[in-house]
């Protein structure tokens, strides 16, 4: 089968290579999956870099999130076993985990399902116990992540502002459903939500950014508001001033989605159910911008890594329905 290896770390677009490999053996508790289309993210980003909190042994296969195709026919979701990613024709992942793909969406929209919605569901209902009529603030909400936290934001009876960088972005948060979209590279961020909040500022902050986003964040969170930190996709690890924290009365809450799988999988299993339900009723759709082949997995991470994609990007391998 073909499969795309990374050999070193480095920039994904120099250190990934496509190669013809040999299927992938499951192990015990495991399963050989087909790939009909895998979602490219930003840990697949940070592995190849050799950043990311889990390293798998070189060489790796990238790609934690997979619509996959058992063999006996079943759609699926699920997160490949690495060092057997997604971006192969081939992978495998743990027979426990798997996830029915919701029959209301394609493949590349199944495959952009579950890390970032789950991460939403969990970061907005789980942590930060977001209530209809509520404010919610997220950053970088053209992106895959931010997209889907808009999504449920919006399914849960929030207003929701919206913060990208530049024009094209803007217009896909305001498709997205965003009430009020701020253009970070053209608009005083903390002017716009405090304008648009009356001053009251945001009740949650969802947050993927770190770095000047969190800044924003802490100065217009709202009184009892509470800040969730889901990742650094600046680069820059922000350090909190917890007197600020006290001073203003807010709750910075972090989560780290893929300790549930371990943690509580019950509840990772009602989350999916939960989204499986919205998204029967459209109340949620991946937004998947971009389909690309096998061949072009490479130069769309590197895009990704790059910042310059909106929602999602789809890898489908030679021979899937997308």
């Amino acid at each position: 089968m073909q499969a795309w290896q990374v050999h070193e770390n480095g920039e994904p677009s120099e250190v990934m290579r496509l190669a013809d490999v040999a299927r992938p053996v499951p192990g015990d508790g495991q399963v050989l999956l087909k790939v009909r289309a895998a979602n490219i993210n930003f840990p697949d980003v940070l592995m190849c870099r050799g950043h990311y909190q889990v390293r798998p042994p070189l060489p790796f296969t990238p790609g934690v999130e997979i619509c996959g195709e058992t063999e006996d026919g079943r759609r699926v979701i699920a997160n490949p076993a690495l060092p057997h990613g997604g971006f192969a024709e081939y992978a495998v992942a743990d027979a426990s985990a798997l996830l029915s793909a919701p029959d209301s969406l394609d493949d590349a929209e199944a495959a952009a399902l579950h890390i970032g919605y789950q991460t939403g569901w969990f970061g907005l209902h789980r942590r930060a116990h977001l209530e209809a009529g509520e404010t919610l603030l997220v950053h970088a909400a053209a992106g895959g992540v931010g997209s889907a936290a808009v999504q449920l934001g919006k399914a849960a009876g929030a207003t929701v502002i919206g913060v990208v960088g530049g024009a094209e972005k803007a217009a896909v948060a305001r498709e997205l459903g965003c009430d009020v979209v701020v253009d970070r590279r053209s608009e005083d961020v903390i002017g716009a939500v405090k304008e648009a909040t009356g001053g009251r500022g945001a009740d949650v902050v969802y947050d993927p950014v770190g770095g000047e986003a969190y800044t924003q964040s802490t100065k217009v969170v709202a009184f009892e508001g509470r800040i969730v930190v889901v990742g650094f996709a600046s680069g820059t690890i922000p350090s909190p001033s917890l007197n600020h924290a006290l001073v203003k009365n807010y709750a910075i809450l972090g989560l780290h989605w893929g300790l549930y799988n371990t943690k509580n999988p019950k509840l990772v299993q009602h989350c999916h159910e939960q989204l499986t339900e919205l998204a029967a009723r459209g109340a949620i759709k991946p937004l998947v911008s971009e389909r690309v082949p096998l061949a072009g997995a490479a130069d769309a991470v590197q895009r990704l890594g790059d910042g310059v994609t909106t929602g999602r990007i789809a890898v489908v391998p030679t021979g899937a329905q997308a």
